[in-house]
């Protein structure tokens, strides 16, 4: 299967949601940032200064969510959880705030789970941004497919870690 020629950005992809857009994390690393680095040396957010924390990326999700496109993020994740995936619980808040569903599953409960290869996101349920990385965690670049099957397959194995997972509000570290 080749991948859909497609210049659109992901923003242009969110922008032009018009019912939802889901995003499957698998990985219990992702390269570095800055702002993991300062949380790892100690740093914490002032959640109440709002401006210090939100960013362009919050902003495309809340119009998005404004405009009735449901955002929803599946994470799963090996327990007990990376110092990585402990961050990424703290950070996702933001998520929350700017509207998106998040909820995380526990690699351990998805044996019986078919589930694909790469991490992605699906708009409307018709194209698929997957993701590549190295093993290291680094972002290798993304791949977009329009084939409806290769998409349903992914929406399903979506659905089906999101019925099985704990939302963000009730998940605890482990």
């Amino acid at each position: 299967m080749s991948p859909k020629s497609i210049s659109a950005s992901f923003d242009e992809l969110l922008a032009d949601a018009k019912q939802s857009a889901v995003h499957l994390e698998m990985r219990d690393t992702y390269y570095s940032n800055p702002r993991f680095e300062e949380w790892r040396q100690g740093a914490r957010v002032d959640w109440s200064d709002h401006a210090s924390w939100w960013r362009p990326f919050h902003d495309q999700i809340a119009e998005a969510v404004g405009r009735g496109v449901v955002v929803r993020r599946a994470r799963v994740v090996s327990e007990p959880v990376t110092e990585y995936i402990r961050w990424e619980h703290y950070v996702t808040h933001a998520n929350i705030a700017a509207g998106e569903q998040v909820r995380w599953l526990p690699r351990q409960h998805t044996a019986d789970l078919l589930m694909p290869g790469c991490d992605f996101w699906i708009f409307d349920g018709a194209v698929i941004r997957v993701h590549n990385f190295a093993g290291n965690g680094d972002f290798l670049g993304e791949d977009f497919f329009d084939d409806a099957a290769l998409v349903g397959l992914n929406a399903a194995a979506f659905e089906r870690v999101w019925d099985r997972a704990t939302p963000h509000a009730q998940y605890e570290i482990r």
